[in-house]
């Protein structure tokens, strides 16, 4: 294939190269667009039932597996934004879902924890978060969910070892 020239959006210089992004065909915009999908699925069953999103759920989540969470384990365990977190958490007190506490050894940080109707909620939807989960392996055969797991192990380790320490 010859050269292509294409004038960079940024300089509107000219750049040569004989190689182009298919978007896509790129495995990190694929793999975005399957995470989506599949949240977007899965959150037509809380936003129909309790009214809240996918960070709202991602909050939740996190809280009942852990009882009590700060809101800074919380971005790091949920890849969130601490604003995207910030506005999960006051949405969720707003709605009587989560309380804060203040934390003894650190007062710029708060323990979250689900109300008495945070934990009603969160009991509900488990079930049917596990459902969900077990239908979507359902459409993989044994081999291809070990295959899967795998897979995605190989990936997080590969792209994590690419990426800059600390960041």
């Amino acid at each position: 294939m010859d050269d292509v020239k294409r004038s960079s959006p940024a300089t509107g210089q000219e750049a040569e190269t004989d190689e182009i992004l298919a978007l896509e065909e790129f495995l990190p915009y694929r793999l975005v667009v399957l995470a989506e999908e599949v949240s977007r699925s899965f959150s037509q069953i809380y936003a129909a039932e309790f009214g809240i999103g996918v960070p709202e759920w991602r909050v939740v989540a996190l809280i009942g597996q852990c009882h009590q969470v700060t809101a800074k384990v919380v971005g790091e365990r949920s890849t969130m934004h601490k604003t995207k977190v910030s506005r999960a958490v006051a949405n969720l007190e707003k709605c009587g879902l989560v309380t804060r506490a203040p934390n003894p050894d650190d007062m710029r940080e708060n323990f979250l924890t689900l109300t008495p109707k945070g934990q009603k909620m969160y009991a509900d939807l488990v079930p049917k978060a596990l459902a969900f989960s077990k239908m979507l392996m359902d459409a993989l055969d044994p081999a291809q969910r070990k295959a899967l797991e795998e897979i995605i192990a190989q990936l997080t380790r590969a792209s994590s070892a690419f990426r800059t320490p600390g960041k």
